[in-house]
């Protein structure tokens, strides 16, 4: 509140009323020494309150003005503020318009998400479909041409064995002949095979005289004959073979004992 909006009010007329007041209600008192009346002394005491009242009613004035001028203030404090109230009460009603525009925009731009999505997942699944079934033709195709690939390597590998049957025979041969010459060339051939052989994972079993006897890569002649703890071999009949680390036959081979 500024200084030169306060109202001014001049005290000093009531001041000298009350004073005159009180001064008469004084010269009352004074002026009866041989006692006072009672109405002399109620208008005394009549005096000395309407003086008291004229004291203090500038006060009480200024008090009233002071408080009408802040209401005043106040009031016009809230007018401004209702004022910028609807202001931005306006602004809201703009930004909701385009608050509401934004949002019609994003409702749309979402309904197209939405569809271009949709169609997303429709192309993916027919993709995903043709490519389970070409996954599954592929499969198929590849789990054919392995059993294919699988007879034949059997195929070969059985002709194979018999080819390596038919050499260790001829060295067999060879040993019996009692020729040198004729074992070393029929061995250094029979190693070429095995060589050759190792190549595409066949491997040759022969067991060396008095070897143990193991029953895993070992076989008697005899099905029914049965061999001992401490039984050692004396021949090997027929080589067995390994392929790619798997018994495909033991070697079948003949005991010391006659077996």
């Amino acid at each position: 509140m500024r200084a030169e909006s306060i109202p001014k009010l001049s005290k000093w007329p009531f001041f000298i009323a009350a004073a005159l007041l009180l001064g008469l209600a004084a010269f009352i008192c004074v002026w009866k020494k041989d006692g006072i009346s009672p109405a002399e002394l109620s208008l005394a005491v009549g005096l000395v309150i309407a003086g008291m009242a004229l004291w203090v009613v500038p006060f009480l004035l200024e008090y009233r003005a002071l408080s009408n001028l802040a209401e005043a203030t106040l009031l016009g404090e809230v007018t401004e503020r209702l004022r910028g109230i609807e202001q931005l009460a306006s602004q809201i009603n703009v930004a909701t318009g385009t608050w509401r525009g934004v949002q019609d925009q994003a409702d749309k731009t979402a309904s197209g998400a939405r569809e271009i999505a949709e169609r997303m997942a429709a192309e993916a699944r027919g993709f995903r479909e043709f490519i389970q079934r070409s996954n599954d033709q592929e499969k198929a195709t590849l789990r054919l041409e392995v059993e294919k690939l699988r007879r034949a390597e059997a195929e070969w590998v059985q002709v194979l064995v018999r080819m390596m049957d038919h050499v260790y025979a001829l060295h067999q041969g060879a040993m019996r002949s009692g020729q040198a010459n004729v074992m070393e060339q029929v061995g250094n051939f029979q190693n070429a095979c095995r060589d050759a052989a190792r190549r595409v994972g066949l491997t040759p079993i022969v067991a060396n005289r008095a070897e143990p006897y193991d029953g895993q890569r070992h076989q008697l002649a005899d099905e029914k004959a049965r061999a001992t703890g401490a039984a050692r071999i004396a021949e090997t009949l027929a080589a067995g073979y390994t392929f790619q680390g798997k018994v495909l036959r033991p070697a079948l081979v003949r005991l010391e004992n006659g077996e």
